[in-house]
């Protein structure tokens, strides 16, 4: 059993069932399947064969899905990429993935007509069409990039349906997801047919998702939480996913009331964004059964806010991209501890250890090490990289944990991310945590900085409410009162918004070198 067979299965015993909503129409499972399988067919056509990598460059569309699934019914490796990258970044990844086929959204035309002289592994370019000119832009481009250049919708539209899935080993990749880096380049985690497949059931199973289920997918479908949580395991389900192109908190609440949405998947920023929306009401969350918080901490007083708001418990989990991602959840069936990332999730199996590689007693903190059949098989092409994450059957996250007795775990920060001040481990997040539980500041963000007496010191950022008259002396006062000296910062800046990357994520990185600068 893989993804493509789950979906085919469902298409075949539920056909009328709706797979998802976009843009207030419905598609059927054996509507999608269709679709699936004709466009599966065309990439063929194009020379597209079992092993090659066809890199997508979409949004949050029918387009994607499938993308995705045709890619995958055919034996090849999809390479999602984040559509608003520079051009330095797209480049790296389709010269670093070998990608010898790109879809991409017809915006990107231009940098289409870039990479075809740049680029010429690649062979073909599968333009979705958003914009109402895109024929016209499409017809614009010069003969010798119109001969790789194709529209999706004509492709699916000429194409015959694919008779049969090309057979895949279960260790065989389909997906390779460019982790974001803090550091150099990317590198791309391989995530096997069995290791997606397994955590998509798995994340569906410990869950509760249903075919009555209605997912609302407002995450980033490159991003490996939404590809899991919000596309993949609603789909192994047969679920519906109701697809939002953007996130915005009024076409949330709106699609919610509208479709009965019954599980949100969201970052922390996206929980802020939807809290401080003036015109948020409880009975915007009334249909929502299950509302889902990851790829980064939330902040413990926000997840207390939202709850009494909205009247809907908020659980947290955790994962990474070489996970596929998720390795735990706090369970639904029992009790929810606020600033965990809770317990293991059936098959995965969580460990923290010190630098030795041994495990630590209860509530020491290490480095948080995962294994099951959902972690990645290596780093494509990174020999060194790989065998550094990949030790005696273990991955290690680089994240930095604790496990209480009661097998509940807590990310205490990202190991890179710890300050040392005058020998003093601070972990950024306890910081933070303070900080958003002033009832003036909205984000909150905390780096270590440069010292010369102590090494570094505890450098704040953060974003004040609307007629907010807080100081940095009052704000450090505040600090004072709660953290032990060496942990209250030292300098705090007020800023008009927080750095953060596409899928809402504080970039403390660009805060770091904001202050090299």
């Amino acid at each position: 059993m893989n993804l493509v067979s789950s979906v085919q299965q469902t298409a075949q015993s539920k056909p009328s069932k709706i797979a998802y909503h976009f843009m207030g129409k419905d598609t059927t499972y054996a509507q999608f399947d269709m679709s699936v399988s004709m466009f599966a067919n065309a990439l063929q056509n194009l020379g597209v064969n079992k092993g090659d990598k066809v890199a997508f460059l979409l949004g949050n569309t029918p387009h994607y899905l499938i993308s995705l699934y045709a890619t995958m019914r055919i034996g090849a490796t999809a390479v999602p990429i984040n559509p608003l990258y520079t051009p330095d970044e797209i480049s790296y990844i389709l010269e670093n993935s070998d990608a010898k086929a790109v879809i991409a959204i017809d915006p990107l035309l231009p940098l289409v007509e870039v990479a075809s002289q740049s680029f010429p592994t690649i062979e073909n370019y599968v333009i979705c069409e958003m914009s109402p000119d895109a024929g016209q832009k499409l017809g614009t481009l010069n003969e010798a990039v119109k001969e790789k250049v194709h529209s999706f919708s004509m492709l699916i539209k000429k194409s015959k349906p694919m008779t049969e899935a090309v057979e895949v080993d279960e260790d065989e990749s389909a997906i390779i997801l460019y982790t974001s880096g803090t550091t150099g380049h990317p590198k791309g985690a391989m995530l096997t047919h069995k290791n997606i497949y397994s955590n998509a059931r798995d994340v569906g199973d410990y869950l509760g998702f249903s075919e009555n289920d209605k997912i609302v997918a407002t995450l980033p479908l490159f991003h490996v939480f939404a590809l899991t949580v919000v596309a993949n395991a609603p789909l192994v389900k047969g679920a519906t996913i109701l697809l939002e192109p953007r996130f915005s908190p009024g076409e949330i609440f709106q699609m919610i009331r509208e479709q009965k949405a019954t599980v949100f998947a969201g970052v922390p920023t996206m929980y802020n964004f939807l809290y401080q929306y003036p015109e948020g009401k409880t009975e915007d969350f009334e249909s929502i059964r299950l509302a889902i918080s990851g790829g980064s901490s939330l902040p413990v007083s926000l997840l207390h806010n939202f709850e009494e708001k909205f009247n809907v418990r908020v659980s947290e989990g955790y994962g990474l991209s070489e996970a596929s991602p998720v390795t735990c959840f706090n369970p639904l069936d029992r009790e929810r501890v606020p600033g965990s990332i809770g317990t293991n999730i059936m098959n995965v199996e969580n460990k923290v250890v010190d630098e030795m590689g041994e495990e630590v007693p209860d509530n020491h903190v290490g480095e948080l090490i995962v294994r099951g059949p959902n972690v990645m098989k290596g780093y494509y092409k990174m020999p060194e990289e790989t065998a550094a994450a990949l030790r005696d059957g273990w991955l290690y996250t680089g994240d930095l944990a604790r496990q209480d007795e009661n097998g509940y775990f807590y990310i205490v920060d990202r190991k890179k991310d710890m300050i040392i001040v005058g020998g003093f481990n601070v972990y950024p997040r306890e910081v933070e945590e303070v900080l958003f539980s002033h009832h003036d500041i909205v984000e909150a963000a905390v780096v270590g900085v440069p010292d010369t007496n102590f090494g570094e010191e505890v450098q704040a950022y953060v974003v004040l409410k609307e007629g907010s008259d807080a100081t940095e002396q009052s704000l450090h006062e505040f600090c004072a009162k709660r953290l032990v000296k060496y942990k209250v910062p030292k300098s705090i800046e007020f800023l008009d918004e927080l750095p953060k990357n596409t899928t809402g994520k504080i970039l403390r990185r660009s805060l770091k070198d904001q202050v090299k600068s």
